[in-house]
Order: structure tokens, then sequence, then C-alpha cells
């Protein structure tokens, strides 16, 4: 089988896949929007529901007594008083919904914002019953100030009340039109009982008493016709018995004997409010009985549908999962069956030798998925390796040539330092060591050519001090880290910088990007964990750090960060003086070789190339100022790690 036959199977099997979830997707969508619509009912109810009718109710009482006392001319009773801290306690819960977040409600955001509305109003109510009280508002005003209050609490309930196309649905929109029919007569109540306290039932108040009359009846009627069976039954039985009888009678007598002079003598407000509280409490009685009956009948039909609901999202999913994760396995054995012929290319001995059977078997003082991560990426830079390979295999020699050798070099280097790392964390030694000091700042090049975007690091020319040959390896590994944790956390169009000061204690290597930074927390973490690395592996999202502090304490150096002038992030490597010594003047630029009998390294897996002979890319420096000042390091000349090729064409 060839690339291009598993190229085209994966392509297949992800075409595959699309249609798959895209199915499932839709299948669950439908499944769960019902689920969905009880669920939002079900908590509409609990948590607004209840709250608007208390509110509707204690509106309309109090509506009706400011009415009366307007009528009477009177001042503000001890009732009235007592309706409007009803009226204050329903309002405080329409509060409290406005200001929670329920998660089962984040499909009914418009509901939300028609309470938002009505709790706007309700702050209004104030200057209302201010102006009652102080006489500045006549009857008429006041109770179309309450009845626009009301209305926009009716409002609240909307299409987001029902589920889609369901029985719960109608029921919930019946029981709301028979709430509205209440409320009519809630108005009717209040025109007769203003009318009767201040005596003064004119032409006008019957002519608006008989159009409510009219509309009461209608969209009670109306309402009724949309219940079920069984409450329709019971709506049959309130309207015709002993709770609407005295209420009919007594609004018989003031329409039928509207021209007569005597149509309302005898008829007193308290004759008219017993009529009246047994009508509106038995129709109230009906709303709620309904809503009730309503939620039991929708019960039974709410656990099938959790159960198919749950059969279809969660048993579909687990086949989803299963069938993708096959197929990705049968894409990973045919990759690594074409691959495997080739896997073995020569490799620097160096990094053969790191991986023989005497090496320490990793175990320990490093977490599992600390070593998967490192393996993971040395098949990443392996597969990148053996497509360049191939890929000048199939043509001939040509000028980028030297540019594809160039990278191959860069990724044999980075693919040795996590084997030399995954061998260090194992708590064994690499391979790869030094007798003799190295110049500081070859370690320092040597770290940056070991990272990704080495073109971003600037390195200071001018570096004093050299590092004793055993904790090169180490220290090395130890700037890598720091510096592609810079490198990673920054921009790609800035840079990080790496420069080094003489302390007391030894010397400082300091790399410093130019990131977002870490806030106080996060970076009191950090330091923490570089000096406290735990015995059992590293904490999730902090491998580089954990790293770095195992090869700090490997070759006795000290890691912190601190924030940067520039707004970044600045991490201090205190190398002791036992590991650094002072030259007095820089060191020449040239890498000196491992004091080993390890065999010599091929191109670029050693510390970098600075002589550089024309055979191939080498990484070099640039001629800087004449330095700093003495024992600290600066950077005036920028050190870019550059192709040759690509310097040919800047």
């Amino acid at each position: 089988m060839t690339r291009n036959d598993v190229r085209l199977i994966r392509t297949r099997l992800v075409v595959l896949s699309a249609v798959l979830i895209t199915l499932w997707s839709y299948a669950a969508y439908l499944s769960s929007q019902d689920a969905v619509d009880l669920l939002r009912v079900r908590t509409l109810a609990d948590t607004l529901g209840q709250p608007i009718d208390r509110l509707i109710l204690s509106l309309q009482t109090e509506r009706r007594i400011a009415a009366e006392t307007i009528a009477g001319a009177g001042r503000t009773t001890p009732e009235l008083v007592d309706a409007r801290h009803g009226t204050d306690r329903a309002a405080a819960e329409i509060r409290a919904f406005t200001k929670g977040r329920d998660l089962r409600l984040l499909s009914a955001g418009t509901v939300r914002d028609r309470a938002g509305e009505l709790v706007r109003r309700l702050d209004g109510l104030g200057t209302i019953r201010s102006q009652v009280d102080t006489g500045r508002l006549d009857q008429a005003g006041a109770i179309n100030g309450y009845d626009e209050v009301i209305d926009v609490a009716f409002r609240v309930y909307g299409p987001e009340w029902g589920a889609y196309e369901s029985g719960l649905a109608a029921d919930t929109r019946a029981v709301i039109a028979l709430a509205r029919a209440r409320e009519v007569l809630a108005q009717e109540d209040t025109l007769v009982s203003a009318a009767l306290t201040g005596a003064q039932f004119g032409v006008d108040e019957r002519r608006q008493l008989s159009t409510l009359v009219s509309i009461q009846r209608y969209t009670r009627a109306e309402a009724a016709a949309g219940l079920p069976a069984a409450d329709q039954d019971q709506h049959q039985r309130v309207a015709t018995g002993p709770e609407f009888a005295a209420l009919l009678a007594l609004e018989d007598r003031l329409l039928v004997e509207a021209g007569a002079a005597n149509a309302e003598a005898g008829l007193t407000v308290q004759a008219w409010r017993t009529a009246a509280d047994a009508a509106l409490g038995a129709l109230q009685t009906l709303v709620t009985a309904t809503a009730r009956s309503s939620v039991e009948r929708a019960t039974p039909g709410a656990a099938v549908l959790i159960v198919r609901t749950g059969a279809v999202v969660g048993l579909g999913l687990i086949v989803v999962l299963v069938l993708l994760l096959s197929w990705a396995g049968t894409v990973r054995r045919l990759t690594d069956e074409l691959t495997r012929p080739a896997a073995n290319p020569p490799v620097p001995a160096q990094d053969s030798s790191a991986a023989t059977p005497d090496a320490p078997t990793p175990a320990g003082n490093a977490g599992p998925g600390l070593f998967l991560e490192l393996t993971r990426r040395n098949q990443v830079l392996l597969r990148d390796q053996l497509s360049l390979l191939d890929g000048m295999q199939r043509r001939e020699r040509s000028t980028e040539e030297t540019g594809e050798l160039f990278q191959l070099d860069h990724l044999t280097t980075r693919v040795r330092r996590n084997v030399e790392k995954l061998i260090s964390l194992a708590g064994a030694t690499p391979a790869r060591r030094w007798r003799r000091p190295v110049p500081l700042l070859d370690v320092a090049r040597g770290a940056a050519a070991e990272v990704p975007d080495y073109h971003r690091v600037l390195i200071a020319p001018h570096w004093p001090w050299s590092l004793a040959g055993p904790a090169v390896t180490d220290v090395i590994h130890l700037l890598a880290e720091l510096i592609e944790n810079a490198l990673t956390f920054s921009g790609a169009d800035t840079t990080v910088r790496v420069s080094g000061e003489q302390r007391p204690q030894g010397c400082a290597v300091l790399v410093v990007d130019d990131g977002p930074g870490l806030d106080a927390v996060t970076l009191a973490e950090a330091n923490h964990l570089l000096g406290n690395p735990p015995p059992d592996g590293p904490p999730a999202g902090a491998a580089g750090w954990y790293a770095a502090a195992v090869l700090a304490g490997r070759c006795g150096a000290h890691v912190s960060l601190r924030p940067s002038q520039r707004g970044g992030t600045a991490a201090i490597v205190l190398l002791p003086a036992r590991l650094v010594t002072v030259t007095e003047t820089d060191p020449t630029p040239a890498s000196a070789p491992p004091d080993t009998s390890y065999p010599p390294p091929g191109t670029g897996t050693d510390l970098p190339d600075l002589s550089g002979d024309g055979a191939l890319p080498t990484r070099v420096r640039h001629t800087g100022p004449t330095g700093p000042e003495p024992r600290r390091t600066s950077l005036d000349t920028v050190e870019l790690p550059v192709a040759k090729t690509a310097r040919r064409h800047q």
C-alpha cells in the first residue's frame, strides 16, 4: 500500500465521519428539543410563573382598593397599605429571577427580557402610589396605571412557555387565557366597587361595565374551549354554580335596569364585594387546578421523553465514538505499516547510544504523561525528517537542497534534545557530556538551536564566563525549555532575549520575552513548582516548568520567574560559582567538542558549528560593538541562527 492509498483512505474516512457526526447531531437535536422545552417550561413555572400569578393577584387587589380610596375621597387606609406590602413581596420574587442565572433557561432569553421590562414598570409603581396618596391622580388615571403594569405582567408569558407542538403547550395557553379572563373580571370589580363607594354610578360607568361584562364572558368562554374535557366540565360547574350566581344577578341588575332611577338602589359595596370575591376566588381556583392537572398529565410523557432522549443522545454518541476511534486506529496502523521500513535512517551515534538497552528505564521521578508527550514530539519530528528525505531522494540536487539539509539538521537537533531530556528526567545521565569547561556563550547558542523558532532568539554577544563540562548538557536543555516556553507564550512578531549577569553567588542567565506576562497567582505557583518539583511527576499543564525544575536540580542551578520591565516574563537561571569561571576576554566563537569517547556528532547534532566551512548552512553570529560593561552581557548585537542561503537572499 502506497502513501497515496493511505491518504485516500484517510480522506474517505474523514468524510464518512463528518456525515456520521452530522446525522447523529440532527437526530440528537430532534430528540432533545422536546426535552429541552419541557425542562424550560417546568423551570419557568417554578421560578417565574407562580411569582407572576401572585403579583397579578396583588396588583388587582391594590388597584381596586386604590380606586375605592379615590372615589371615597378618603385617606390611605390600612387595607391599602397591606395590599401594597403584598405587591412588593411578589415583586421581590420577580426581581430575584431577573438577577439569577439558571442554566436551564439558556433558551429563554426573551422571557428574561420581558421580566426585566416588568421590573422597570414595578419600579415606577411608587410614583402612582404617591400621587394617589396626595390626591394628584384621579380615579381613571390610577386605574389606567395599574392596568398597564398588569398588562406587562401578562406579556411575560410567551411562546417559550409551551413546548413545540405538544399537549403541554396547548394546556399552558388555555391556562393563561383563563387567567386573562379573570383579569377582565377584576377590572369589572374595580369599576363597580369604586362607583358604589363614590355613589357615582353614571352613564359612563354603565357603558364601561357593559363592555367589560361582554368581554369577560366571551374571553372566559374562549379560554374554557381550549381546556381538556375534564377541565371544561369543571369550568361549566363553576360558571353555573353558586359562586357565579350572585355575580350574574348583580350584573344583570345593573345592566338590564340601566334606565331605571333606582337600578343601584339597595346595592351596597359589601353586597357586591361578597359576590365578586366569590366569583374571583372560584375562577382563581379553577386556574390553579387546571395548571396542576396539566402538569400531572404531562409527567408520564415526560419520563418517556427523557428515556428516549437519553437513548438517542447517549447511546448514539457512544456508537459514534466507537466507530471514530476504530477508524482512527485503522488509519494509524496503515500509516505505521507504511513508514516502518523507512523509519530506521542513520541517526547520530549519540542519540542511538541514548536509546540502547543499557540506558536506564524511565520511571520514578517523572509521570507517564510527560514521557508520552515527549514520545509524540519525537514522532512528529521524525515524520517531518522522513518527508524531507523522501523529497530529496525523488529529485536531483538543486539549490533548495542546502536549505532542506539545514532543516533536517535542526529537526535532528530537536529530536536529540527530547531523547536526552527523557533520559535526564528518568534519573540517568545522557552519553553526550564534557569534562573540560565550555564557553557559556556556546551553551546559550546550543540551547537556542534546540527550539523551533530559533530565528526569534536574540543572544548577547559577550559572555565572559565558562561552564563546567559535566553541567553543559543539563544547562543546554534547561535554557532550551525556558526559551521555548518564552517563544510559545509571546507573539510571533516578538523576540526572546538571552543575556548573562555576574552575581555574587555565581552567574545569572536571563531569558526575557515580550508576551502578556503572568498574573501574581500564576507567577507564585510557577516559582513554587520551579523550586519544589513534585516527586510524582508534573501537574497538569506545567510539564515545561517541571522539566526545567528537574534539570536545574540535576546541575545545581536555581530557576525563578519575575515580571520583565517590558511587560513580559523574565526567567532567571542562577548558576552557582562552582559551575562557572570568569574569563578575561570574550571566548572565541567556536564550540568545544565533547571531551568523551562517544562517537563524534554529525552535522548540527553537537553544539552549533560557529566556524562555517561553506559545505552546509551553519548558524553564525554577526559582529557587534566592542562589548558591555565588565561581566555583564548586552543585547546590542543580535544573535540569530540562520542559514547561509537565507542570508544570501536578504
